[in-house]
């Protein structure tokens, strides 16, 4: 039987395009039956626009029967999470107070993705402005994992990740905040990135917590990986926090060297094995140490002393900043309006913003929202949100002094493996600590990766994925990406 088009890997979609044994028609059109047949029941997909997407995909096939040179993104379908704008696309970053919105321009990725020739299929599915690891708090409803419909996909990027899993596209966008990107991509069973903040634009990026957000791909493969990133990082004139660096250049041709020749040294935290990770991913991630050392890499045990504090600090620093940047959804400027909706003049301004705030945003959004603003308030700003500006450079210090004497650090990228719908909706804490060893990772503002390290088989059959999280640093992605792709081979 014939393999589908849509299971290809970005590099091998791309030498069979070159090749012109395929076209880049044929490949959307895959994708496109893959969504239609798939996703009512995964819902990755928030919009999806099949007839817009083929007509991209002519445009490249004629580019390229005309002799133009294209790259290796050329004709390739992608996936957008919903809160990255692409033009002519609705925006609605999973909320209703943003369901009306038509993103008006390209964020930068997204014209850099365009340039390179890149096909985009749709918007994909995310937990409200991107707060959650499980994308149950989608206002759409939630993503299911394509592995076990019973499961999450995780989040907030569960969307994103989902469609890469199920085929529905050949790679996507995802935005990491505290592991929006890495946490998903581990309990789907694809490749994941999180850039060093300042790597990748901004620019266009629905904001949730300006210090911490990143966006980065989500692939099927790590080569795949280094290949979207190539493409999307770089200084942006649009975003102050972005940064020149040669150090991507033609890195998707350096990572295919692996770690061959280099001499490399490899930290594991004693902080993340301890109560908490289940029996499944400690031994996969333990045997992938084992793979690393039968590479040649030394392995040396490290200490990340602060590592308990980093989950208490996110939660003051991030909702400190989503207080801040969801002000903005007022019910005035854009998006929804209970003034709008009902057609009558309101008594007072503050009447719109209370109404308009309360029935729009969801329930965990509000929680965030309250949580900022309490923490930022006269007489709490000292003790709270201050004192976890300290914490936060004692936990960035941690990753310095580690990187002395390592050249990289291997984690699990979650405790546990992907949970069951409505496991942990009750209890936010718990929630939480879902995204305890990917947090201090966006408060240090080092790059990290997830990729696949293995299986576990649960109760009916189902084989879950189990993520190994490899961190990196500050603009190192390069070493990140080699020691991936060595393991990834090693372990084919």
């Amino acid at each position: 039987m014939k393999t589908p088009l849509r299971t290809l890997t970005i590099a091998e979609a791309s030498k069979l395009l070159i090749e012109k044994e395929i076209s880049s028609v044929e490949l959307v059109k895959s994708c496109v039956e893959a969504i239609e047949t798939k996703d009512a029941d995964i819902h990755a997909f928030l919009s999806f626009d099949a007839k817009n997407a083929v007509l991209q995909a002519e445009a490249i096939d004629k580019r390229r029967h005309a002799g133009e040179s294209l790259g290796p993104i050329a004709g390739i379908p992608c996936a957008v999470k919903d809160n990255i704008l692409v033009k002519g696309f609705t925006a609605t970053a999973a909320s209703k107070i943003l369901e009306p919105y038509q993103a008006p321009y390209d964020a930068t990725v997204i014209a850099r993705l365009r340039r390179a020739g890149a096909v985009f299929l749709g918007k994909t599915n995310l937990d409200e402005f991107a707060m959650g690891a499980s994308t149950e708090n989608s206002a759409f409803g939630p993503t299911k994992n394509p592995h076990d419909f019973s499961r999450v996909p995780g989040g907030s990027s569960g969307g994103s990740a989902a469609a890469v899993a199920a085929d529905e596209c050949i790679f996507a966008l995802g935005s990491d905040t505290g592991g929006s990107i890495r946490q998903p991509a581990s309990f789907c069973g694809a490749v994941g990135l999180k850039p060093t903040y300042g790597a990748v634009s901004r620019y266009g990026l629905i904001a949730m917590a300006s210090s911490l957000d990143q966006i980065g791909p989500m692939t099927k493969s790590v080569e795949d990986c280094a290949t979207v990133f190539e493409t999307i990082a770089g200084y942006d004139p649009h975003d102050a926090t972005s940064v020149v660096s040669a150090m991507y250049a033609e890195l998707a041709n350096v990572v295919r060297y692996g770690i061959d020749g280099m001499r490399l040294a490899i930290g594991v935290p004693k902080e993340y094995f301890g109560q908490g990770i289940e029996k499944s991913v400690e031994t996969s991630v333990k045997q992938a140490i084992e793979t690393f050392r039968k590479l040649g890499v030394r392995i040396e045990e490290i200490s990340l002393p602060h590592t308990p504090y980093a989950l208490a600090c996110y939660y003051i620093v991030m909702p400190a900043e989503v207080s801040a940047n969801l002000a903005r959804f007022d019910g005035v400027k854009y998006g929804f309006s209970t003034l709008r909706e009902s057609g009558r003049h309101a008594r007072a301004l503050q009447e719109v913003y209370f109404e308009t705030r309360a029935k729009g945003f969801g329930p965990e959004a509000r929680r965030r929202i309250m949580l900022g603003t309490y923490v930022l308030s006269a007489g709490y700003y000292d003790a709270y949100y201050a004192k976890a500006q300290k914490v936060r450079r004692v936990v960035q210090r941690d990753f310095l002094d580690a990187f002395k004497k390592v050249d990289l650090i291997l984690t699990p990228t979650s405790p546990v493996l992907p949970f069951r719908f409505g496991e942990r909706t009750r209890d936010p804490v718990s929630m939480y600590l879902a995204d305890v060893y990917t947090v201090s990772i966006n408060l240090a503002g080092i790059p990290a990766l997830s990729l696949p390290c293995g299986f576990a088989e649960c109760q009916g059959g189902a084989k879950l994925p189990i993520g190994l999280q490899i961190i990196g640093k500050h603009f190192d992605e390069k070493t990140i990406l080699q020691a991936a792709y060595a393991y990834a081979h090693a372990n084919a």
